[in-house]
């Protein structure tokens, strides 16, 4: 409704030109309402908009007049324009703004007043040609405008204000540090927690790198110390680059991540073969150490292990059976990861990170099917959860979440085809086909020489069973135990009978501890 001198007038009824000069006046209008020093202090006095004639002139403005209308406000006649019956204000002389320094709003606001420039003209016809025919459409289309530039906008903030480097807006319950700590040879400090039987009783070795907005505590989530006693285990788990309390890396990607598990195992003193383990995102670490660093390895197991959704082998039947087990924010969390990683910052920023971890709960138990819903109402899971979701953040950064989700969706510098069955090149000439002759089984070799074991919940929605299904198809070789009746998180929290499963399955009967040799 157009009140003719109240506070909002219709694009419908003035038309899309007139609105655009509406726009002008609200600035205008704003600009006599503040100070020239209020703007100073906010920041916005560094635009210099080009000088111009006052503004008298007809009906059609182009949308360049929102940048042109952004100057310091001076007192100036009003006139009024014939069309709009409503009063315009001149636009003043240019003044030379006082110099404010390395700010950074200035430029953000710039950079809003031109993004709005260039939606407005490339939509400017387009807008013209529906108005006339159905204004609902325009309505609707407009809010949806509206959402994208503050989308843009926002993304602009946070990059130039505040980037995934700034501490966060509400920050977590930082607990006293329990960790303790190994200097790798770049430099940097990885956090870790040694549990099960000391180095020199430990039959077997576990490495386990964490899991999405998880840390060093999680492991695996109440494991009993008898059982890694009964099997002569010891689990080093740690935090990676960034989470809970190790120093972050300036270019983390996956071969850095294998490489700051064979530094802890050395370290550590893993004079043996290790296993890997992997659960979830931490199952792509897995997959690294797999590719890189396969001659230290004794075998890798992993529970519900995340692959690249974008991975390049997959057919479109299995991407597409992937996709539609999400839910619409995940799909969009992930497409942001891939198009434009600067975007995640603000959502991890305002919408996961918490003190009490409840916009976490939500978010994931959107993502959950209807066995995982059920198990994470729990006490055990809930305490348990929330003390390791505010350890992974203690370092109040955003910056390794975005990091590791980005890294989930991203080129991973392999494919896990590379890992299949490959022929050995083992040289050229006669003796050599003279031995391939009588030989053939020694011709090959397979780009994983240690055991696979994978378990996967066959009502996960985290990490859909066509991701397994594909790992199975490309790596025959692993052995995949597939839970008819779990989620993503049922078999591996707190059930002491599946992590006596996995170790019985993994490492055989128990055999204990090795004894300690007396000299």
């Amino acid at each position: 409704m157009d009140t003719r001198g109240g506070e909002y007038v219709s694009d419908h009824q003035l038309g899309i030109d007139k609105y655009h000069e509406y726009i002008v006046e609200q600035l205008n209008r704003y600009m006599q309402q503040h100070s020239y020093r209020d703007m100073y202090d906010q920041g916005i006095d560094t635009i210099r908009p080009p000088e111009r004639s006052g503004y008298n002139t007809p009906a059609r403005q182009s949308s360049t007049s929102i940048i042109n209308k952004l100057q310091p406000p001076v007192k100036t006649p009003v006139v009024v324009h014939p069309d709009l019956h409503r009063p315009l204000v001149p636009s003043p002389p240019q003044l030379t703004s006082p110099v404010v320094g390395q700010h950074s709003r200035p430029s953000f606001v710039e950079d809003l007043v031109i993004g709005f420039k260039e939606i407005s003209v490339d939509l400017r016809k387009f807008v013209k040609d529906v108005v006339k025919q159905n204004y609902d459409v325009v309505s609707k289309l407009r809010q949806v405008v509206l959402l994208v530039v503050f989308l843009g906008l926002a993304a602009l903030y946070v990059n130039r204000e505040s980037d995934a480097t700034s501490p966060l807006m509400t920050k977590p319950f930082i607990h006293p540090p329990n960790s303790t700590h190994v200097l790798l040879p770049d430099g940097r400090h990885l956090a870790y927690q040694d549990q099960g039987v000391s180095a020199e009783k430990a039959r077997f070795s576990i490495i386990a790198p964490h899991a999405f907005f998880s840390s060093r505590l999680a492991g695996i989530p109440g494991i009993q110390s008898s059982l890694m006693q009964e099997f002569g285990v010891r689990l080093i788990t740690y935090d990676l680059p960034g989470f809970g309390k190790s120093d972050p890396h300036p270019y983390r990607n996956l071969k850095s991540s294998a490489d700051d598990m064979l530094q802890l195992s050395y370290n550590m003193g893993v004079t043996d073969k290790f296993w890997v383990l992997g659960y979830s995102s931490g199952g792509m670490h897995a997959w690294a150490a797999l590719k890189y660093i396969p001659d230290r390895l004794a075998g890798v197991f992993m529970v519900s292990p995340m692959i690249s959704p974008y991975e390049p082998g997959m057919t479109k039947e299995e991407r597409h059976r992937t996709w539609n087990n999400w839910s619409l924010r995940r799909k969009f969390m992930y497409f942001l990861g891939r198009r434009f990683p600067r975007f995640l910052s603000y959502f991890y920023r305002k919408s996961s990170l918490s003190a009490n971890v409840t916009q976490t709960d939500k978010w994931l138990s959107l993502s959950l099917g209807k066995r995982d819903k059920a198990f994470i109402v729990g006490e055990m899971f809930q305490e348990f959860w929330k003390r390791d979701v505010e350890e992974s953040v203690r370092q109040g950064t955003a910056k390794p979440i975005v990091e590791e989700a980005v890294l989930q969706v991203s080129n991973w510098g392999f494919s896990l085809v590379d890992l299949n069955i490959q022929k050995n090149d083992q040289g050229k000439g006669i003796l050599h086909w003279l031995k391939s002759k009588y030989s053939q089984a020694e011709e090959e070799v397979t780009g994983f020489l240690v055991p696979i074991h994978i378990w996967q919940g066959m009502d996960d929605k985290v990490v859909p069973p066509s991701m397994v299904d594909f790992v199975e198809r490309v790596l025959p070789g692993a052995n995949v135990h597939k839970l008819f009746h779990h989620g993503h998180f049922t078999f591996f929290y707190f059930c002491h009978e599946c992590h006596r499963q996995m170790f019985s399955t993994v490492f055989g009967d128990p055999k204990g501890p090795l004894a300690t040799k007396v000299d």
